[in-house]
């Protein structure tokens, strides 16, 4: 027999994928230790984890796959070749009318890109804090994007409005935000999406405590410090309206004392969850202002599942002692957050849990 940890590297389903299969009565183990509640599989099992494993990549609903695995080593093949054409037809007809979809909002894009007119800015000229900016640069730049398919996320967004600037970052599953007060700019709000290469060069000049001059002119940005000076193109993209998915409703808060917190990630459980390939952390955040990490994977309205690489660099990012974690829904952003700043946060997307 396999134990559960040989099943999930040989089958490709994580262990817990593999706990909630058989809680769902998918794909029950032969054998489990009445004392320490083990799971084992025999051997005729492991090709029916692989067919699993595949059907769920295939995003086959669990009702269809527990019909498929009941009929797989049977005779009669007839019911499986039938669900998994019945399958193939929706994903089929989904993909259609996706296509349909897709078709007529890059016809209105069209429409509004024509009767955009072209954003023409004077140059800007500014100053500010070498440590501020410093502090704004490392707070976001873990959530910075690296699909090359999503470009205009490949780059640290500066802006600018008023006596303050708004740094930026976001790869779709996170998303982090900080901010430094500037001198010098009075004109309308302006904004520059700066690749990470110029970031990262900009960041290696703050090493100072005086104020450093950031300008911008047309596509090009630049920083100087003292006698030290970083220029580059800016990406030609418009960044997403940050502001519209930082509003969060209020909801259970808890203040983390960080290094206690992180150590409780780094040695606690590690979940997966079904197939996605990234190790999670479950947390529990209740009323009374409390936050622990599950050993277990349950659902619940006070249980959010995350990535515990993405938690820890943002715990990493934020630099400080003490951090608020909010959460409304077990589906909605984790807000992380500075008790002394509210201009300083990120939001990571949870992971939702099976049933």
């Amino acid at each position: 027999m396999r134990s559960i940890g040989e099943m999930a590297r040989a089958s490709g389903l994580g262990v817990s994928a593999l706990r909630f299969y058989d809680r769902a009565g998918v794909l029950v183990p032969v054998r489990v230790d009445p004392v320490s509640g083990y799971r084992w599989y025999g051997r005729e099992q492991l090709a029916e984890a692989r067919v699993l494993a595949r059907l769920r990549r295939a995003g086959m609903p669990l009702a269809d796959i527990r019909l498929v695995l009941a009929a797989w080593s049977g005779a009669d093949t007839g019911l499986v070749r039938t669900l998994l054409k019945a399958h193939l037809s929706r994903l089929e007809a989904g993909l259609s009318d996706a296509r349909g979809e897709f078709s007529t909002l890059r016809a209105l894009l069209d429409q509004r890109e024509n009767h955009m007119p072209p954003l023409h800015t004077a140059p800007v000229h500014l100053s500010v804090p070498a440590p501020a900016l410093a502090a704004a640069l490392d707070s976001v730049r873990f959530a910075v994007g690296t699909d090359p398919e999503l470009p205009v996320l490949g780059g640290i967004l500066f802006d600018i409005d008023g006596d303050a600037l708004h740094t930026v970052a976001t790869d779709r599953y996170r998303m982090a935000v900080a901010r430094a007060a500037v001198a010098g700019h009075g004109g309308p709000r302006v904004q520059a999406i700066v690749p990470t290469p110029l970031a990262d060069a900009m960041r290696a000049l703050l090493s100072g405590e005086e104020p450093v001059q950031l300008g911008l002119d047309g596509d090009r940005v630049t920083l100087e410090a003292g006698d030290r000076q970083v220029a580059g193109r800016q990406l030609d993209h418009e960044f997403p309206d940050y502001r519209r998915l930082v509003h969060l409703p209020t909801g259970r808060r808890a203040l983390v004392d960080v290094p206690a917190f992180r150590k409780a990630l780094e040695t606690g459980p590690i979940h997966e969850q079904g197939d996605i390939s990234v190790e999670l952390s479950v947390l529990q955040v209740t009323d009374d202002g409390t936050v622990t990490v599950r050993e277990d994977a349950e659902a619940g309205q006070d249980r959010i599942a995350v990535n515990r690489e993405f938690l820890l660099q943002a715990l990493a990012a934020a630099a400080h002692g003490h951090l608020v974690l909010e959460s409304t829904s077990p589906t909605a952003p984790l807000a992380i957050r500075r008790s002394d700043d509210e201009h300083t946060f990120s939001l990571l997307m949870p992971v939702r849990l099976e049933d």
